[in-house]
């Protein structure tokens, strides 16, 4: 058992990354020998020249919805609310903030008051079921904003500079940051040097808004966060796995999907979908990955059985987080500390605009 406190640093608040650099590449790297412990220092677009010709990248290309909306009470008092996670047409978990948001209670949106939302339930965790009196995935982009983490005060220029360059399947509530660091040039680039680049799909939720609060690491529920890995994706994975190339996950939410599909026992969901198509040709490599779309559990802490990742790369993350306790697992946590102190000490940037980790 691993008290959480374990996975607490102090930060200059100086430290905490409040515009992205440019171009996006720019930022620093980095590179983490796990084997040695060394530490070495370069920027993102040395890249090309770190990987190896046959490596394999692996990115999630989930897009951050405008997931940030305001409404009225009856009395006219304003809530604000974070989409989460959808659960059909008209039904989201969602974040409130606001003085006696209860079950029962009936809003209407600020931009769109034929909208009516009425608060369901009260979550576990502290959230609400949200229901809509329609569908408002078409109105999003319209009463909408992106919603930028809270340790972010200054609001962006450019609304997409809080996406990835290859984001697409529109569905998170929060940047799968790792991935901010990329521009189509240097993706161009490492496409020409032989190393390859595959997409999966998670749609970050709550687990990103939460600390740890319990005082066991382990004692921590992770929410769960719809995944999908495709046939085609997993079938050049592990193709390259039986080829001895190695796998880089491309931030912590990459990770979960591909060892997720190494661990089909977490996926969940009525409608999961698990396994090979019927018709998948015989000698396509059904090993360690398999396809799935669903919704994943996997909490992954130190003593996890790596089956699919062999290097990670990843932002700085917040102290007492189920991302820095996933890194910890990856890289040992003794390292990771040593790390961390020397991006402090080295002026790192921190967070969803800071610098980036490879660890190999």
């Amino acid at each position: 058992m691993l008290k959480t406190e374990e996975f607490d640093y102090t930060l200059p608040p100086e430290r905490i990354a409040q515009t992205p650099v440019e171009p996006r590449d720019a930022s620093r790297l980095m590179v983490i020998d796990r084997e040695s412990g060394r530490i070495a220092h370069h920027h993102f677009y040395d890249l090309p020249n770190i990987l190896r010709p046959g490596d394999v990248l692996v990115a999630n290309d989930s897009r951050v919805i405008p997931a940030r909306l305001f409404a009225r009470k009856p009395t006219g008092g304003r809530v604000e609310i974070l989409l989460l996670i959808k659960r059909d047409d008209t039904t989201w978990e969602a974040l409130v903030r606001g003085h006696r948001v209860r079950p029962g209670l009936r809003l209407h949106l600020e931009q769109a008051p034929d909208v009516e939302v009425e608060v369901v339930e009260v979550t576990p965790a502290g959230g609400r079921i949200l229901r809509f009196s329609r569908p408002v995935d078409d109105l999003l982009p319209q009463v909408g904003n992106v919603p930028l983490p809270p340790y972010i005060h200054r609001p962006l220029d450019d609304p997409e500079r809080y996406q990835t360059v290859y984001a697409r399947v529109a569905g998170s509530a929060a940047a799968p940051t790792a991935g901010l660091h990329f521009t189509p040039r240097l993706i161009q680039t490492l496409e020409e040097k032989g190393i390859g680049f595959h997409f999966v799909t998670l749609h970050v939720g709550l687990d990103t808004f939460r600390p740890i609060t319990e005082e066991v690491v382990e004692a921590h529920r992770i929410h769960s966060e719809w995944a999908e890995l495709t046939p085609d994706t997993a079938a050049a994975l592990n193709q390259a796995k039986a080829e001895g190339r190695r796998i880089i996950a491309v931030g912590t939410t990459s990770v979960r999907v591909l060892e997720t599909a190494t661990h089909p026992e977490y996926i969940k969901g009525e409608d999961a979908q698990v396994g090979w198509p019927e018709d998948t040709p015989a000698h396509i490599p059904r090993e360690p990955l398999v396809p799935f779309r669903g919704w994943t559990e996997l909490y992954i802490t130190p003593g996890f059985e790596f089956r699919a990742v062999d290097a990670l790369i990843t932002n700085f993350h917040l102290p007492r987080s189920t991302l820095l306790v996933l890194v910890a697992a990856f890289m040992g946590k003794e390292l990771m500390m040593r790390a961390y102190e020397e991006a402090i000490r080295e002026g790192y940037r921190f967070y969803s605009f800071g610098d980036a980790m490879l660890i190999l």
